[in-house]
């Protein structure tokens, strides 16, 4: 009687634990049928998904200035936070260069940009503050706000007017903090612009701060690859996060603005505070990584010219109008379908990957195309040449 019990409580055990497992995988299956189920593949084919714009990423100056960095004795690891053991002259000096080479009081190295989005949105903002964002911001944002104090409202994508109705409205409910503006400079799966003139003046017309996540600008666009609000860092009022894993070719991310708010992170951000710091190695890649953005615009003048003609070739064979950057949406709505396109152009040896809900919206799933420097005007030519017959036999 008794061992029988004993069984009968383990299997009472055992289906418990079933069940408990059951709830994730009835989840996953519902993303299966909604064609949302995403899973892990290795790198194949040609490279039209990266975000490594300049072909930094498997570059030998990289690899070179890793080596010399290893060979001087900087370590692969920090050992512990900044705050602690784990703060490295390599980060201080990355820090400093990075400060010059955009020009504000002071930068901030993390391990990554979505570390560095949600450390940023949780603590600067203040309970009595409004974060007003756009709806197509990155989800690392969504998570530094669902951390802070303060209220928030998305708006409409890139619409300006938007942005200011929200705070006006605000105010008139008795808001009485600072609004905070978040947008990207570049959007990364739309590849569109943000209006930062727009809203930089709507910023400094309600005593406001203006954040501008610019991952996908940093090193492309701007004066000297700085980005796109290159020429406003240095003020007061302004934040930008310069991610270091797409056109850099490392990892990591860095943050700018007044010596402050960057200082008030130091203090009060617990995904700073109570995390190792990132690589000191990484730290040197990405110092070299600067220097050669800087001192090698050609690099950014080829990428210019291939996004031209990627958008030229969008055009002519696919009847679509590109985004005018090297971020190149193909919409084609239906989860299942962009999936299976996608599917048909990595089979032709095309590494292009179909982006759903919920990272973009519903009804909105699309082939996200990258031009990086990876690739030529031939296999762009050929690439939507191929799509352009893939797409005519999915109609």
């Amino acid at each position: 009687m008794r061992e029988g019990l004993a069984v009968s409580g383990e299997d009472a055990e055992e289906g418990g634990r079933r069940s408990a497992l059951d709830r994730y995988g009835k989840t996953l299956q519902g993303f299966d049928r909604k064609g949302r189920l995403r899973s892990l593949s290795p790198q194949a084919g040609i490279d039209f998904t990266s975000n490594d714009y300049l072909g930094l990423a498997g570059s030998q100056c990289l690899k070179t200035a890793i080596a010399a960095a290893l060979a001087r004795g900087v370590p692969v690891g920090a050992g512990g936070s900044r705050l602690l053991r784990g703060n490295h002259s390599e980060h201080e000096a990355l820090e400093t260069e990075a400060a010059r080479f955009f020009g504000v009081e002071k930068v901030l190295f993390f391990a990554s940009g979505y570390a560095a989005n949600v450390a940023l949105f949780s603590t600067l903002p203040q309970r009595d503050d409004l974060i007003v964002h756009d709806a197509l911001i990155h989800a690392s944002t969504h998570e530094g706000i669902a951390a802070s104090r303060a209220r928030s409202v998305s708006v409409p994508h890139n619409d300006a007017g938007a942005f200011e109705d929200a705070i006006v409205h605000w105010r008139r409910q008795g808001g009485s903090g600072h609004p905070w503006i978040a947008v990207e400079s570049l959007y990364s799966m739309d590849g569109d612009r943000a209006p930062i003139a727009d809203l930089l003046c709507i910023a400094e017309r309600h005593g406001g701060f203006l954040v501008i996540d610019e991952a996908h600008a940093t090193g492309v666009f701007g004066a000297g690859g700085r980005g796109l609000s290159a020429g406003l860092e240095g003020r007061g009022n302004f934040l930008a996060l310069h991610t270091c894993g797409k056109a850099l070719g490392l990892s990591g991310a860095l943050l700018g603005g007044p010596t402050v708010l960057l200082d008030y992170l130091v203090n009060r951000a617990r995904g700073f505070i109570y995390s190792t710091a990132p690589s000191p190695l990484i730290a040197a890649g990405v110092r070299e990584a600067l220097r050669m953005i800087e001192d090698e615009p050609p690099r950014r003048a080829a990428l210019r010219a291939l996004c031209q003609f990627a958008n030229r070739e969008m055009a002519s064979r696919l009847g679509m109008r590109g985004s005018g950057s090297q971020i190149l949406p193909v919409m084609v709505g239906d989860n299942g379908r962009a999936v299976r396109i996608a599917g048909r152009m990595q089979a032709e040896g095309y590494d292009i990957r179909a982006i759903r809900p919920p990272t973009v919206p519903e009804g909105t799933a699309r082939l996200r195309i990258a031009v990086t420097l990876n690739v030529d005007e031939a296999a762009i030519s050929d690439v939507f040449a191929h799509l352009a017959k893939i797409l005519e036999d999915e109609r």
